[in-house]
């Protein structure tokens, strides 16, 4: 516990816990959307390596909670349709974990930030987001990678795995049980990825630790709202809440 006030002091840890429980909120309503929350409102208090570690045990948690909303069969079934974009992701999320200590900040929000403001934009000027055959299996491989290769390098991986998943038509009920399975395996990915990497170490993972019941409590409570919007809502909140996410992290990349 000393370790967690000299790492973050009481002022700062109770920010701290207000972005984890917004950010459980949101990932309640939509599914997604918990680490970018963490990284941008960790990311302007703490260090960027010290905001990563603290994402990753809130993130690991929700998404395990998420994955299995619906049981374990309904879950395995998800991993099964989704086998291709989760090997994908995973191989790339551990290649470009070992980067996060030599890319700038500011290149990681980039890449991240910049395609999702455009996918978002087009969606609220009347893109439907979908791709004739759902884009097929190039494309799959192709939005794996790229979510893989951010997901190591910033923790961020849900963005290019909505924009797959809105591709494809994906159902309200299903998309959210996927995004838990993909986002739950990809979690579990960058904890190990990162306790090698020596991001979660004996003193970040204090941080990581205390923000897990403030992120879970904020998901409940959007939970709550998820269950009583139709399809539409539940796209259009996507929607806003990927192009929110998006200009805050080119914000961060290039006016910070």
């Amino acid at each position: 516990m000393d370790t967690l006030f000299t790492l973050t002091p009481p002022p700062v840890l109770a920010l701290c816990l207000i972005v984890a429980l917004v950010a459980g909120i949101i990932k309640g309503m939509v599914g997604f959307a918990m680490p970018m929350i963490i990284i941008s409102g960790l990311g302007s208090l703490l260090a960027p390596e010290l905001a990563l570690a603290g994402l990753i045990l809130p993130t690991l948690a929700s998404n395990g909670l998420q994955a299995f909303r619906q049981g374990v069969g309904a879950a395995v079934e998800s991993a099964r349709r989704f086998r291709v974009f989760l090997g994908v992701g995973a191989v790339m999320l551990l290649l470009s974990a070992q980067l996060v200590s030599v890319m700038p900040a500011q290149v990681m929000f980039a890449l991240i930030g910049v395609p999702i403001v455009l996918f978002a934009a087009a969606q609220l000027l009347g893109w439907s987001g979908q791709l004739p055959g759902g884009g097929g299996r190039r494309v799959e491989v192709a939005i794996a990678a790229f979510a893989g290769f951010i997901g190591g390098v910033s923790g961020v991986w849900g963005p290019p795995t909505v924009a797959y998943l809105t591709m494809i038509g994906t159902e309200k009920t299903e998309q959210m049980r996927v995004q838990g399975v993909i986002y739950g395996l990809g979690a579990v990915l960058l904890t190990l990825a990162h306790i090698g990497s020596g991001v979660l170490n004996a003193a970040t993972v204090w941080l990581s630790l205390a923000l897990v019941p403030a992120a879970i409590l904020g998901m409940w409570i959007g939970g709550q709202v998820q269950d009583r919007i139709d399809q539409h809502a539940f796209r259009r909140a996507t929607q806003l809440v990927l192009l929110v996410a998006g200009l805050n992290l080119v914000r961060r990349a290039f006016f910070a």
